[in-house]
């Protein structure tokens, strides 16, 4: 069969999570409670990774382990990284139900893209503990992939390593990483499709790249939405997406035209689909 047998999502900021802000909140207030006051843009740069690898690459940016020099007179440590973990995970467990509502168009879309006979696969940042409280209360309100993984189930080797996707082709019977899509909303999720050999494709809307609220969005001009619509986009393209939708109203038409590629012998991450 020579077209997409399934699609890989990312959760929060994919397909719950408008904005991507349950961990984002979380990030900023451990930092703070540590006496260094970090940005949104910091925050969220890492996204999509591994929480605790989140960590370890906030603390790796050069202003932010400048100013931890500054305050405790040495280089951050393996040690500052787990007492910060430590005090992430049940801030972010305290908070996470409140962040499972599907995005506008996801519970719709996936119910197309199931009546065209594809499996819906998906992956995450979060650990196992934090998908038990996310998976039901989403399963509640609509949505609910075939199957999920999370970095617990790789030996903690999450984005941009490729091998959670290669979990869901083995567990979805997907053929050949060809025929698979992935779709995120961060450079975590466009790098761990380049590094499986999928299509990779980036939804801004709603995205941790883009980083509004559904309100904030909706406050914009019609002008700057299509401003910070465009810039998104861009980022995407950049980190290596094979394409980008707007939202996920989007993504059946797209997948037609990658199975059309498909059929011309066309593969992810080539300069010919570009």
């Amino acid at each position: 069969m020579t077209k997409v047998e399934g699609v890989v999502f990312d959760w929060a900021g994919t397909t719950v999570d408008f904005g991507c802000f349950a961990p984002v909140n979380v990030f900023m207030d451990i930092f703070k409670n540590a006496g260094i006051d970090v940005t949104m843009e910091e925050a969220r740069a890492p996204m999509g990774m591994l929480k605790i690898d989140h960590i370890r690459a906030m603390l790796s940016m050069p202003r932010i382990s400048g100013l931890w020099e500054e305050k405790f007179g040495r280089v951050f440590n393996e040690q500052d990284v787990e007492r910060l973990y430590a005090e992430f995970e049940p801030a972010l467990m305290s908070s996470l139900i409140e962040y499972t509502d599907p995005i506008p168009e996801v519970v719709e879309t996936v119910e197309t893209l199931r009546n065209q006979g594809l499996k819906i696969g998906s992956t995450t940042g979060y650990t196992q503990s934090m998908m038990d409280v996310v998976v039901p209360n989403a399963l509640e309100k609509g949505y609910s992939p075939d199957f999920y993984i999370t970095p617990d189930g790789t030996n903690s080797l999450g984005r941009p390593y490729p091998y959670m996707i290669y979990r869901n082709m083995e567990a979805l019977k997907l053929s050949a990483p060809w025929k698979v899509v992935k779709v995120g909303d961060t450079a975590s999720d466009i790098k761990e499709g380049v590094s499986a050999g999928v299509w990779s494709i980036g939804v801004i809307i709603g995205s941790s790249e883009m980083g509004l609220s559904l309100d904030e969005f909706h406050a914009l001009s019609e002008a700057d939405q299509e401003e910070i619509i465009a810039k998104t986009a861009q980022s995407f393209m950049q980190y290596g997406a094979d394409f980008t939708i707007r939202s996920m109203s989007e993504l059946p038409q797209l997948i037609e035209n990658i199975n059309r590629l498909i059929s011309e012998g066309k593969r992810p991450h080539s300069s010919l689909i570009k």
